[in-house]
């Protein structure tokens, strides 16, 4: 294919699927900047390899299996900012009623307070609907390790999100 070909091919991809990948992203990172940086690092990587990939539908899985491994990658060099404890905090489940869009914001936060590993398959697999043996080959461990830290990732959300105690 000749060059000027595949550097469309790839900017139309990039024009159609960018937004789904952005949020994608977002969810990954928990932050709209981080998100963007993300993004376009794995894009950039999807670039390098755009004439090496032969099935063009799978491209969306590896972006975002790239998304992940720099994920990863970036949050294992930065140092620990948090430190065990021997005593939980208290958390009080509130009974006034929620509008939508401060349910939004608590998942969002939530999410965020998410180990990333755990915020990555939650997000694979509700927000992009992967199955579970998909996560597994995306995130790089066995399907029973995704079933139970989607399990205790979702116990971790509702728990936040005052759903259940």
């Amino acid at each position: 294919m000749q060059t000027a070909g595949w550097e469309e091919e790839f900017r139309e991809y990039v024009r159609t699927r960018g937004p789904a990948l952005l949020r994608a992203a977002h969810q990954l990172t928990g932050h709209p900047l981080d998100a963007e940086d993300l993004l376009q690092n794995a894009l950039t990587k999807t670039y390098l390899a755009w004439e090496r990939i032969e099935d063009r539908g799978a491209l969306d899985g590896y972006v975002r299996r790239a998304m992940v491994n720099i994920n990863i990658s970036q949050w294992r060099r930065r140092k620990l900012e948090e430190y065990p404890s021997d005593e939980l905090p208290e958390v009080t489940a509130s009974s006034e009623p929620v509008v939508c869009g401060e349910v939004h914001e608590q998942l969002q936060q939530a999410l965020e307070e998410l180990p990333e590993r755990m915020r990555a398959a939650i997000v694979l697999r509700y927000y992009e609907d992967m199955t579970e043996p998909e996560i597994a080959k995306t995130l790089g461990i066995s399907v029973g390790t995704v079933k139970s830290t989607v399990s205790r990732g979702m116990a971790k959300l509702r728990v936040a999100l005052g759903l259940r105690s």
